[in-house]
């Protein structure tokens, strides 16, 4: 790195960079920083990150050398993996990792690779893309010197995704590769080279030997970007979503049926991902955007007088959510139901709209969204996605009416954390009745009169009600 760009980079970085040579010079291995930082240095995506994952190669042992490194900086959480050759230490917001210089062989039907010590330039060829082949040396006698054998630094000006060798065996070694290079080009905004492009299109079908685990951390990574529907169009056009997301796949096409048509579900998903995106949402509120719409193509309909129609694709859509999640390898907790609901109830508040809209049917929305409403009504506006400005003006006006409605009701009954006000022991205890089904038949009653609106969601409005329709329940048990 020129003297310049030495300024650039942060001095707690720079004196770790120092003491890491020093211990390289002690241990007699040549060392040198890789990967994610040299290529984010370029891209100016370091001065302000508040945490960093350093790498460093070094021509030797990476443990032995992160043990003096260690012991340099009075760091007490070293930890040593000696299977993989690599060591780990934390230090001042930095994670820096340790690994000897290796090359690699693969058989063809396995992604565990043959490893055998190797040199820097061994090192470098098995790296996945060029500009994750950019190092820096911290040895004395070039310390700073930038090593690019691939062209690395020309294809982050030319915004380039390229392999450093054939991407055909790049894509070989290790198929997860492929939706690396989709997911940098998300990431980064960038466009991936013909020729890797073509390499990815080839080799999709490889991807299936890649473990869920991996394949759903590298689809997060896109779901997580800034404009999200590059990584999905990549994924998409290239045939790898096919293997391991077909349902979205599927959302792909339009019918016509007597010159009426139907938007294409796909890109209008994408669409509502984006837009979600730009309005900050978090990674399960854009699950809640991609799964939205997913049980479409098992609804569809055409009628005559009416058109297309996707009648119970919200409730087919949420019983689809869980297996999705579990082949995908998401989390089946409280996430998982998150997304469920959301894809459940993403069509009711557009039925609010109506000035003859009870509060009854308010307060159920409110009642079944719970904390969840205000990523609901996020969801709803994402999924207007018509290029009439007129229309999208007016959408936005009925979802401005149906939030005053919300917040009207909410207002005066409190349902959003709702609780029923007649505890369990509390009617056994009035009604003189034993455990069993009827005391929740009696607090179910209590809710329902809550949400239509017969009583006020008050203790001893609910009390009152209960005693004058105990006896259908008391009789009962």
């Amino acid at each position: 790195m020129k003297d310049s760009e030495v300024e650039d980079i942060p001095p707690k970085h720079q004196k770790v960079f120092k003491q890491i040579s020093e211990a390289g010079k002690t241990v007699n291995q040549d060392v040198y920083v890789v990967g994610g930082y040299v290529r984010d240095f370029y891209l100016n995506r370091t001065k302000d990150a508040d945490k960093l994952d350093i790498d460093f190669v070094t021509v030797g042992s990476g443990i032995e050398i992160a043990k003096e490194i260690a012991d340099r900086l009075d760091a007490d959480n070293l930890s040593v993996y000696k299977q993989f050759g690599t060591a780990h230490i934390r230090h001042d917001n930095m994670d820096l990792e340790f690994v000897g210089a290796r090359k690699e062989s693969y058989r063809r039907n396995s992604r565990k690779p043959v490893v055998e010590d190797g040199t820097l330039e061994d090192d470098q060829l098995r790296r996945d893309f060029t500009i994750n082949a950019l190092s820096w040396s911290l040895n004395e006698e070039n310390y700073g010197q930038l090593v690019d054998p691939f062209s690395g630094i020309q294809d982050l000006k030319k915004k380039l995704i390229r392999t450093p060798v054939d991407p055909l065996k790049t894509f070989e070694d290790d198929p997860l590769r492929m939706m690396r290079a989709i997911r940098f080009a998300t990431q980064l905004q960038f466009d991936i080279e013909e020729q890797t492009y073509r390499g990815i299109e080839e080799m999709a079908e490889r991807i299936e030997i890649i473990s869920k685990e991996r394949i759903i951390e590298e689809l997060n990574k896109i779901v997580l970007a800034e404009k999200p529907s590059i990584g999905f169009d990549h994924l998409f056009k290239t045939g790898l979503l096919e293997h391991f997301f077909p349902e979205m796949v599927k959302l792909h096409g339009v019918e016509e049926v007597r010159g009426v048509r139907h938007k294409d579900n796909f890109w209008h998903t994408l669409k509502v991902l984006d837009n979600v995106a730009e309005m900050g949402g978090d990674l399960w509120l854009r699950w809640a955007a991609i799964m939205h719409d997913i049980a479409k193509p098992a609804t569809q309909k055409f009628v005559k007088g009416t058109g297309w129609t996707f009648h119970g694709h919200d409730a087919l859509g949420a019983k689809w959510v869980k297996p999705i999640f579990r082949r995908l390898g998401l989390p089946l907790d409280e996430r998982m139901r998150y997304v469920r609901k959301l894809v459940r109830l993403h069509l009711r508040p557009i039925a609010l709209v109506s000035d003859d809209v009870t509060d009854s049917a308010v307060r159920r929305l409110i009642y079944e969204a719970r904390d969840d409403i205000d990523d609901l009504m996020m969801l709803c506006r994402a999924d207007i996605t018509s290029k009439n400005d007129y229309k999208v003006k007016q959408y936005n006006r009925n979802f401005d009416y149906v939030e005053k409605k919300i917040e009207e009701v909410e207002k005066k009954d409190r349902i959003r954390n709702w609780t029923n006000p007649i505890r369990g022991d509390e009617i056994m205890d009035a009604l003189d009745l034993e455990p069993g089904p009827v005391i929740g038949d009696i607090k179910d009653a209590i809710k329902e009169a809550i949400l239509d609106g017969e009583i006020p969601n008050e203790h001893d409005a609910a009390f009152n009600y209960m005693m004058d329709i105990k006896d259908q329940f008391v009789e009962k048990q």
